[in-house]
């Protein structure tokens, strides 16, 4: 597995932990990482993606809730909505991953950890804001 799909897994297992526990969440990173040592530049990757989806949180939950049809964030599944606010902060904010990769890498996860239907619903909604995201700067470069 390379390094950056272990990274995404421990975003994945870390948003889970985070929702099942109460405390803060440096507390539960510390702890985290005492219980998943791992190489730096994996847990480097891993809190750049954590920092993000923590920072942005509102911002993504409300597009995952825009093009989540007849699903509320509360109705998904622990997994699949995590994979989703993983994927949705790469594909936001990141200027290191391709889109593309963040929408594959969740879909494969997805098979890995959700349910059978889980990568289905993971790409419909990653490629929809994605979609919306290519809209808004297509519009913007007509605007200069």
């Amino acid at each position: 597995m390379g390094k950056r799909r272990q990274s995404r897994e421990l975003v994945i297992q870390f948003l889970y932990l985070i929702e099942m526990n109460e405390g803060e969440v440096q507390d539960q990173l510390k702890l985290f990482w005492e219980s998943h040592p791992t190489a730096e530049d994996v847990q480097s990757f891993t809190e750049d993606i954590l920092k993000d989806t923590f920072d942005h949180k509102e911002a993504i939950d409300a597009r995952l809730e825009k093009y989540s049809d007849n699903w509320t964030l509360s109705r998904m599944a622990v997994i699949d909505r995590n994979l989703l606010r993983m994927a949705a902060s790469e594909i936001l904010y990141s200027t290191t991953v391709p889109p593309k990769v963040a929408i594959d890498e969740a879909v494969e996860i997805a098979k890995r950890f959700g349910s059978e239907d889980s990568p289905n619903f993971i790409n419909g909604i990653l490629d929809r804001i994605l979609k919306e995201l290519n809209s808004d700067i297509s519009q913007a470069s007509l605007n200069q």
